[in-house]
């Protein structure tokens, strides 16, 4: 199959505030989150991208530009409500220290696969249409364009962590042990028999060797040689 890259958006005025920003207008990047996303454009210049998919927020969407904008060549870039921010409903637009107090709180952190936002969707539901999502474009993209095709999802923080614990084989109810910071990479392959997870929450590095095609087997025993130094 082919390989996606996996990036969240950059930091925005909300994340800066502690805000839960959800689906809401509005919610563009800060100054950091425009380094962020530029370096990580920068990253993955050297990468020929096929697709950049974008969340449908404003956040995620410039965070694509920056990396469209580095490409030498023209990717497709669509926009894809389905790996869209959680529907977080009453939750969305209170602050984090406000939310912490909540009864549900705890279950979040603990039971995630039990939750589900009050006006909103559940998170097992989020992870669902997500995963989906992803497997969906990644058969389409190796349809089109081979098994060494890379491209890129942008999306938002449990959205990612979400899709990286099914690759993982983790059960939802884990995937807080997963962190995903703004603007990171995260590289996962979907083989035939199974996913490989070739990277996650990286910020910095060079990722020319993922131009060279990942190919899924059998695991190494012992860990294998390693990607060719660049």
């Amino acid at each position: 199959m082919a390989t996606v890259i996996l990036v969240r958006h950059g930091r925005t005025t909300a994340n800066a505030t502690g805000l839960l920003a959800g689906r809401a207008d509005g919610v563009s990047l800060d100054q950091v989150g425009r380094d962020q996303a530029a370096l990580t454009g920068d990253r993955l210049a050297v990468v020929p991208l096929v697709g950049v998919v974008s969340s449908p927020l404003e956040r995620c969407r410039e965070t694509a530009q920056f990396i469209l904008d580095r490409q030498t060549g023209t990717p497709k870039a669509p926009v894809d409500p389905d790996i869209n921010e959680c529907d977080y409903g009453q939750w969305q637009g209170r602050t984090l220290s406000e939310l912490a107090k909540e009864d549900m709180w705890p279950m979040v952190q603990s039971q995630p696969s039990a939750v589900v936002f009050p006006g909103g969707e559940s998170m097992a539901t989020m992870q669902a249409r997500a995963v989906a999502a992803i497997r969906r474009h990644d058969a389409a993209f190796e349809s089109e364009y081979g098994p060494g095709a890379v491209w890129v999802a942008v999306s938002h923080g449990d959205v990612i962590k979400s899709i990286l614990a099914d690759a993982l084989g983790m059960h939802l109810d884990l995937f807080q042990r997963i962190t995903v910071g703004p603007a990171s990479a995260s590289i996962v392959h979907y083989g035939a028999g199974r996913p490989s997870v070739h990277a996650t929450n990286t910020d910095a590095g060079d990722l020319s060797w993922v131009s060279k095609g990942l190919q899924a087997g059998d695991a190494p025993v012992g860990g294998g040689a390693g990607h060719k130094a660049p």
